[in-house]
């Protein structure tokens, strides 16, 4: 029976040689979609809400003084959760890299493109913000395809007038608060308050910024879901048949059949698909879901919403376009914790163990301990053989930290700082200098003997640094021959 009902459903293949948003030539189609609003449009709203506050509000978040997130790549100084990552933590930043690819995929495997829907930037600002104020200017799809169509006139240069300076002014807001996740929010203020050649590197920056914010959201706009964004395009081999999506149950919905105006019941073997369009009005990439799965969709749940509520008026059970997958469907069998599941899971848990410990063990001081090129070693006149190195001192933490270095091996070796013996390490920086390791010649076994020297910071031991002390080759006694 499932079968009969399946192929009942015949996939319309030409849908996928062409793109809604592009004609038989090549020129842009311009989308116009309906307003949305039901269930999940209320829900994406509250969600929305929360996560644009948190946006905006964050880069004014600070602790102890100092931003609570920065992102500054110009200066290649990153704070998370109060933490300040230097280069020389870049291997954190290649495993954060690696776990979150990880977790793109389990994600994507489990609850394909709900991000894009829900939580994307571009999703956001675009369905949310730019395209509410659009409805509240010009009206529904209708109403602003006719001003389009309609001869200019003092309505929709208004119109059209005050819709773009709000436009602006948002990407204004959005790259001001961009630049403060980069630069800090100090930055930024001084940047506004100061005239444009005082900053000039960070005002060209927010200039551009708005620039890009404003042709994304203005005139881009679905375009960067669609031909642009790398996820849409991972999703094609990411996605399963267990994967929940933005579904159309065909096994319910075909054979789809009209509705006539005083019709009140459908006819008896007609699917409940009415075959209204709603969800193709509606959507703001203008696909149809009845489709099935398109790289287009990115799970608005628009379509959901306005087939629930066609659903209702005809007096049919919801859901029709729901989340599910297709294994559900045609199977009646939803099973999320499946093979490739439990292994992506295995290896991001194993991931974020890992990146865990090298988080949690990080030192606040990193010691670079290393032989003066071009040099080898110097032997003094009661018998001492010397190297010079170069060491550096890298503060990762917000305060100067007073420094005491003491070999640890081997034991009867000595260590003196040249130039100033005091070893502060400023806040947020880096201290270089030169020391010499002097060692009894009768105590070196090789042409290279390893030294550490112990950094310690308050009597406490914080980091360790070796090097390879470079001495006399070393020939053995007649007496050691027989």
């Amino acid at each position: 029976m499932k079968e009969v009902a399946h192929n009942l459903y015949e996939y319309e293949e030409e849908f996928r040689n062409t793109l809604a948003t592009v004609d038989e030539k090549g020129k842009r189609v311009w989308i116009y979609p309906k307003k949305p609003s039901g269930y999940y449009h209320r829900l994406r709203i509250i969600v929305t809400t929360v996560l644009l506050a948190i946006f905006f509000f964050l880069p004014f978040v600070q602790l102890n003084g100092r931003p609570f997130m920065l992102f500054n790549i110009f200066e290649r100084r990153f704070i998370f959760f109060g933490q300040v990552f230097w280069p020389q933590d870049f291997f954190l930043l290649a495993l954060t890299l690696i776990t979150l690819f990880v977790f793109v995929i389990l994600f994507t495997v489990v609850f394909g493109r709900l991000w894009c829907g829900w939580a994307c930037p571009q999703t956001l600002f675009m369905e949310m913000v730019f395209r509410k104020i659009e409805y509240w200017i010009e009206g529904d799809a209708n109403a602003q395809r006719r001003l389009k169509a309609a001869p200019w006139s003092t309505e929709k240069i208004v119109k059209k007038g005050v819709k773009q300076f709000l436009f602006v002014l948002i990407s204004v807001i959005i790259s001001h608060t961009t630049m403060a996740y980069l630069i800090g929010i100090d930055q930024v203020k001084e940047i506004i308050t100061q005239p444009p050649t005082a900053h000039l590197a960070g005002f060209i920056g927010l200039i551009v910024f708005t620039a890009i914010f404003y042709g994304v959201f203005a005139w881009f706009r679905e375009q960067a879901c669609i031909a642009v964004c790398p996820y849409g395009r991972l999703q094609g081999v990411l996605l399963v048949k267990d994967s929940i999506v933005v579904a159309y149950d065909w096994l319910r919905g075909e054979p789809r059949g009209k509705l006539k105006k005083h019709q009140t019941t459908l006819a008896e073997k007609q699917g409940d698909c009415i075959d209204c369009k709603l969800c193709v009005h509606v959507c703001p990439t203008g696909i149809d879901i009845r489709h099935g799965t398109q790289l287009e969709c990115v799970n608005c749940t628009a379509c959901m919403d306005a087939c629930d509520d066609v659903m209702t008026k005809i007096h049919k059970p919801k859901g029709l376009i729901r989340y599910s997958s297709f294994n559900a469907i045609s199977e009646d069998t939803q099973k999320l914790f499946t093979g490739r599941v439990a292994g992506y899971s295995v290896v991001l848990i194993a991931l974020i163990s890992l990146l865990s410990y090298f988080v949690f063990t990080r030192a606040d001081i990193e010691t670079t301990l290393l032989k003066v090129p071009g040099t080898l070693y110097t032997k003094t006149e009661d018998g001492q053989i010397t190297n010079l190195y170069s060491i550096e001192f890298v503060n990762k933490t917000f305060d100067d930290i007073q420094l005491e270095i003491r070999v640890e091996r081997p034991t009867q070796a000595t260590f003196m700082k040249i130039g100033d013996p005091n070893i502060l390490v400023p806040k947020e920086g880096i201290l270089k200098g030169m020391v010499m390791v002097k060692l009894p010649e009768e105590v070196i076994n090789s042409m290279k003997t390893e030294i550490v020297l112990g950094v310690y910071s308050e009597g406490k031991k914080i980091e360790i640094a070796k090097a390879k002390f470079i001495g006399p080759i070393v020939r053995p006694r007649p007496d050691q021959n027989n």
